[in-house]
């Protein structure tokens, strides 16, 4: 994404999601800093963390994560709205989401891309039904029936 990104995290001891997060962002910014001569502050506000406490939430998330990069689809960019001209077709978003590199939905469906600082299973244990769950989500957006605000599931 242009101006964010999502991380999907597990801690596993106590405070290390907050460590990680801290060392990830200061040292991209660190580095971002020297690589384009510039000083100051890199990313604006504090770190958003939602705890997933609702199964509901847990399931939907995987899916908002890779679905995001529709921002940038042509015609797509309202993908979050319940509305039947969001999404013109399922297959026209699955060609896209398949040629955008800075995501972990190839990693998903089988095509290796990050493989070496991602593990899917926490999600799924086939990357062939994952592929299909997401084609039908898309395909229930496409005919206007699901609403995609993650407001709706808290």
């Amino acid at each position: 994404m242009k101006n964010h990104y999502h991380l999907i995290l597990s801690e596993r001891i106590e405070g290390g999601l907050s460590l990680f997060l801290r060392k990830l962002n200061v040292g991209y910014a660190n580095y971002f800093n020297e690589r384009y001569s510039r000083i100051g502050t890199l990313f604006q506000g504090r770190t958003k963390k939602i705890l997933m406490e609702h199964q509901a939430h847990f399931l939907y998330i995987l899916h908002y994560v890779h679905l995001n990069p529709l921002d940038y689809l042509s015609g797509a960019q309202k993908w979050r709205e319940r509305s039947k001209s969001s999404i013109k077709t399922a297959r026209g978003a699955l060609e896209y989401l398949n040629t955008y590199r800075w995501s972990s939905y190839l990693d998903y469906i089988g095509q290796t891309n990050f493989p070496s600082i991602l593990s899917t299973s926490l999600f799924t244990d086939s990357p062939t039904r994952y592929e299909h769950e997401l084609q039908e989500y898309l395909r229930n957006t496409e005919l206007g029936n699901l609403d995609l605000s993650i407001n709706r599931l808290e």
